[in-house]
């Protein structure tokens, strides 16, 4: 597993944030996935008129990381609009509990690169339905 460097994770998801197609809420969020290589996919919201079919920042970085093949995930930056920390949603936790270690996956809400939290899969997504039932 690579080292995590909290910062250039924060940085990219700010950069993936630029590409948030948001007409209707006007709030921007942008996630950064580290694969277990040290790879970076970016990710950014994606609303639709009909708002099913919108998608959340973290579901972009992880379904544009699995169509390439990546399967193992170290850790995910979001951030959002005005300072805020954007948590994932309760449909993103459960993508990423698909494909994560949820004792080890690290979860990093941040407002800036200097000011941020960071939380475990688990602790966000406690007893979580996963494969480990099947």
């Amino acid at each position: 597993m690579n080292v995590l460097n909290v910062e250039r994770l924060i940085e990219a998801a700010f950069l993936a944030k630029k590409q948030s197609y948001a007409p209707y809420s006007n709030y921007h969020v942008g996630a950064a996935l580290l694969d277990s290589d040290g790879e970076i996919y970016g990710g950014c919201n994606i609303e639709n008129a009909a708002y099913s079919p919108t998608n959340c920042a973290e579901r972009t970085a992880f379904f544009k990381a699995v169509s390439e093949g990546k399967r193992e995930f170290a850790a995910i930056a979001i951030v959002g609009d005005n300072g805020e920390r954007p948590a994932p949603c309760g449909v993103c936790r459960q993508v990423m509990s698909e494909f994560c270690d949820a004792g080890q996956f690290k979860i990093i809400l941040a407002r800036s690169k200097t000011e941020y939290e960071i939380y475990t899969l688990e602790e966000l997504l406690p007893q979580s339905f996963s494969m480990k039932q099947f």
